[in-house]
């Protein structure tokens, strides 16, 4: 533990026990699904053909498996509630019961990349999950309250599909100059000189949704500014 190739070999040692005995246990086990990330497994068998917690551990001496089997027809895996209904399974975002909702505090001396990089995982998840409404209206008042109790401002209406044709202005000659981030004044220099002239330019935006307003929102162009995923 604590070596570089300590992930790489254990990784190595995972796939070689798999391609060694994943198939032959799906034949005599019947495994419907096996899927893993990481040391992270999840398996869809039936439990009454046999006792596979005890058949995984014997296959090496060094294995040590524990189970965690599903409760009310619900199990969580990763960050996913997978909840069995009879139209179907149902995905939610699945949070411990340890879970703070403390990020980044919107009025921190942190530069306003590292704030938003937080809200752009939440927002990337909601959109990346395939989720019903309900979950899906569920997890977004969740990250509105994260968004709240962190001081951030919040827009209340969706956004609005951007407009493909809308001409961006570039410029062909460009000279960059560096700058140590030392809070919000900075920030608000750098917006002021890049009004001001076109050989000054910030750090190229990325894009957020637009329920984000930042104290920039106001200025053309802007590299903080929200934009629509």
């Amino acid at each position: 533990m604590g070596a570089p190739s300590s992930g790489l070999i254990a990784e190595m040692f995972l796939q070689h026990i798999e391609h060694s005995h994943l198939t032959n246990l799906t034949l005599k086990h019947n495994i419907i699904n096996y899927c893993r990330y990481v040391d992270d497994n999840l398996i869809v068998f039936d439990p009454n053909h046999s006792n596979l917690q005890m058949i995984l551990n014997s296959l090496h001496p060094k294995l040590r498996f524990t189970a965690e089997t599903e409760d009310d027809c619900t199990l969580n895996y990763l960050d996913l509630s997978i909840r069995i209904t009879p139209t179907g399974l149902r995905t939610a975002i699945f949070r411990k019961p340890t879970f703070t909702d403390t990020i980044i505090p919107f009025n921190s001396n942190h530069p306003i990349q590292h704030k938003y990089a937080t809200v752009r995982y939440l927002y990337n998840r909601l959109e990346s999950y395939s989720l019903q409404q309900s979950e899906y209206q569920q997890e977004l008042n969740v990250i509105h309250n994260i968004l709240h109790n962190n001081t951030f401002p919040i827009k209340p209406h969706k956004p609005t599909t951007p407009n493909p044709n809308k001409h961006v202005t570039t410029h062909t000659t460009q000279r960059w100059a560096n700058f140590t981030y030392t809070g919000k004044k900075l920030h608000t220099s750098q917006t002021s000189l890049k009004e001001r002239t076109s050989g000054l330019h910030s750090v190229p935006h990325t894009r957020w949704p637009t329920y984000l307003r930042t104290k920039t929102d106001h200025v053309t162009n802007s590299p903080y500014q929200g934009y629509t995923n």
